[in-house]
């Protein structure tokens, strides 16, 4: 199941809970936009290659549109959809006044050179510069894209339009970037992570955690989880993972993750493929790679009493299905990782003020906004009995859809 299934799936079924009616369904899942086109570059031997790149701006109801810009091989109209669909749900559950775009090339970064890369990026600017901007649609980093990309798109779109900071976010703090935006998302699931922990009985001292990746995200992660007194029981990256039911070093892992670009190898536990994680004997697990990676199979091994979406969609609607009748609490993607849009959000306010706040009043105001959310979110779980992802998404599309019929059909 694709992530635009996945979307329509879960869309569908809050939607029905609510009884819109069916054309208030079909014009809330349908984009405003979606264009594709063709990037081509010279690399770095002369060589002439062209990439397939994309954006999808889903929804501006509640305000400029919102999203990633992602470097993958996989990257698909499709897969944009799905995912712009879920930015639009995401920004309305947190109450950001965004709506939801996804942008991306379908290209393996690590074939290309930095200078290839950033032609790359160029390019695909100067072909969508029309249709982005700090007040129409703000792309942001995703898989495969950091803040020097970020640092690119401002400056190539800067080039026509003058000054413009405030067209991207995840910028580095040298070029307006916000700080606490490396940390944000993870540091979003940790606020969620103590109150969902609290609501259940369980102690965030020696809570044991296992992480399914280790990008910027599950790196993230694994460190605040840690610093907070949790055990990190299991991680792994794209080249493998390691176990120790006794707990992992954690500042040990990054030395090595730093000398050797990978987990594999530490040796500070029981080596393992990438998604052995998933089955790990945890309280939290953490899916913070890809989309998809847990399906209904998978759903049936998982040991972890708790699934907290780091990923956007990790897990598939089947799962969802497998999770709900076993017990397993899943917190959705929609609300757990929402803490980078949301300092995405402050980097952006700070861009248009042009102000500078410091980390301590980014953190603050980003626990507040999680809290309220998680709060809301949790409010409609209880009172309607229906799991939390139906919850967030019952929140997202009243909202949505109230700022939908305000402004005129």
């Amino acid at each position: 199941m694709t992530s635009a299934d996945s979307a329509h799936t879960y869309f569908t079924k809050a939607a029905r809970i609510m009884d819109v009616g069916e054309r208030i369904e079909t014009l809330l899942m349908t984009p405003t936009r979606e264009l594709r086109v063709q990037v081509s570059i010279e690399l770095d031997n002369g060589e002439i290659r062209t990439f397939p790149g994309y954006r999808c701006q889903h929804d501006n109801a509640r305000g400029p549109m919102k999203g990633g810009l992602r470097y993958h091989p996989d990257v698909s109209s499709e897969e944009i959809h799905g995912l712009a669909s879920l930015m639009t749900w995401k920004t309305a559950v947190v109450n950001l006044p965004f709506g939801g775009a996804k942008g991306g090339i379908a290209v393996d970064p690590g074939t290309l050179s930095l200078k290839e890369l950033e032609r790359l990026t160029r390019k695909f600017v100067d072909q969508m510069h029309e249709v982005i901007g700090p007040t129409r649609d703000i792309p942001g980093p995703d898989v495969n894209t950091n803040p020097q990309v970020m640092a690119w798109v401002m400056d190539q779109y800067s080039k026509y339009h003058g000054h413009s900071p405030a067209v991207v976010t995840g910028k580095p703090v040298e070029l307006y970037g916000s700080r606490g935006r490396d940390s944000a998302t993870a540091r979003g699931l940790l606020v969620v992570c103590r109150q969902i922990l609290q609501d259940v009985g369980l102690p965030m001292k020696g809570m044991r955690f296992a992480v399914q990746g280790f990008g910027n995200v599950g790196s993230h992660v694994a460190r605040l989880f840690h610093d907070a007194g949790g055990v990190l029981v299991a991680v792994s990256d794209v080249n493998g993972g390691i176990t120790n039911p006794r707990g992992i070093d954690v500042p040990g892992l990054f030395e090595h993750v730093r000398r050797n670009g990978t987990v594999k190898g530490f040796g500070g536990g029981e080596a393992c493929d990438s998604n052995a994680v998933l089955v790990a004997d945890c309280d939290v697990l953490v899916p913070s790679a890809m989309g998809g990676v847990i399906d209904k199979h998978l759903a049936k091994d998982v040991r972890a009493r708790i699934v907290l979406e780091g990923a956007n969609a990790p897990c598939t609607p089947e799962a969802d299905a497998v999770f709900e009748e076993r017990g397993v609490l899943v917190v959705p993607d929609i609300l757990a990782n929402a803490g980078g849009v949301t300092v995405s959000y402050f980097e952006w306010v700070q861009n248009l003020q042009h102000v500078t706040w410091d980390e301590e009043r980014v953190n603050t105001e980003l626990e507040r906004i999680m809290s309220e959310a998680y709060e809301k979110v949790g409010q409609i779980s209880r009172s309607r009995k229906l799991p939390l992802r139906t919850s967030a998404y019952v929140l997202a599309i009243g909202r949505v859809g109230k700022a939908t019929v305000l402004r005129g059909i």
